[in-house]
């Protein structure tokens, strides 16, 4: 599945991967989140963090009427300020996705699977 951006000059098809792959790389760099999770918990394990050539596993990017939604499974930092952290993946994984291709993202949904403490 792909999500069509159309322009003066014609269509451009972006697979979804690759906008959960850009979302998991901006939420990952904000401060206070220690990985992504996987959206799949009772099959991959409670405890699992994904590495960065599974960030497609722990974002789901749902496309209906020319509306983007994302929902982001993520694992804070103990000691962190959680509503801060949402706030600011957020915002940074809708900033990266305009900047980057263009996209302009409706909703960036955050479901915290876990706190880790982090030495």
């Amino acid at each position: 599945m792909s999500i069509d951006i159309r322009n003066e000059y014609g269509t451009v098809s972006i697979s979804k991967e690759v906008i959960s792959t850009i979302a998991g790389g901006a939420a990952i760099e904000c401060y206070g989140i220690v990985g992504m999770a996987s959206r799949k918990q009772l099959k991959d394990g409670l405890s699992e963090i994904l590495g960065k050539e599974n960030f497609s596993r722990g974002v789901v990017v749902r496309s209906e009427n020319d509306q983007v939604d994302i929902d982001m499974y993520i694992i804070v930092g103990y000691g962190t300020k959680v509503s801060e952290v949402a706030h600011n993946i957020q915002n940074q994984v809708k900033y990266s996705l305009k900047k980057m291709i263009g996209l302009d993202v409706n909703t960036v949904n955050i479901y915290i699977h876990g706190v880790r403490v982090t030495s």
